[in-house]
């Protein structure tokens, strides 16, 4: 399994990439969800304003389910500022760029 130290290294190694996606509005480190429910498998978040299927977007703009053997999560947020309060209260550090 993943650190947080790795996951937090290739998300700066691939955050200018990810970002320029379109829909892509910040990254994260937390914990991949599944059905709607947390699990215990330690990811990469990364947010977008609307999630939309694959099949809809060009090929640039598809997050890949992992980047250097850390899972992917692409996670819907309508409020990204709520989101920052929130990740910081749990102990974690968001920049948004």
């Amino acid at each position: 399994m993943v650190t947080k130290d790795e996951i937090c290294r290739v998300k700066e190694r691939y955050a200018a990439e990810l970002l320029r996606k379109a829909n892509v509005v910040g990254l994260a480190v937390g914990y991949k969800e599944q059905g709607g429910k947390k699990t215990d498998v330690p990811s990469l978040v990364v947010m977008v304003r609307k999630k939309v299927p694959a099949s809809e977007l060009g090929t640039e703009d598809v997050v890949p389910p992992e980047i250097e053997s850390v899972t992917t999560d692409v996670e819907e947020v309508a409020d990204i500022s709520a989101l920052v309060r929130t990740l910081e209260r749990s102990g974690y550090r968001l920049r948004v760029v």
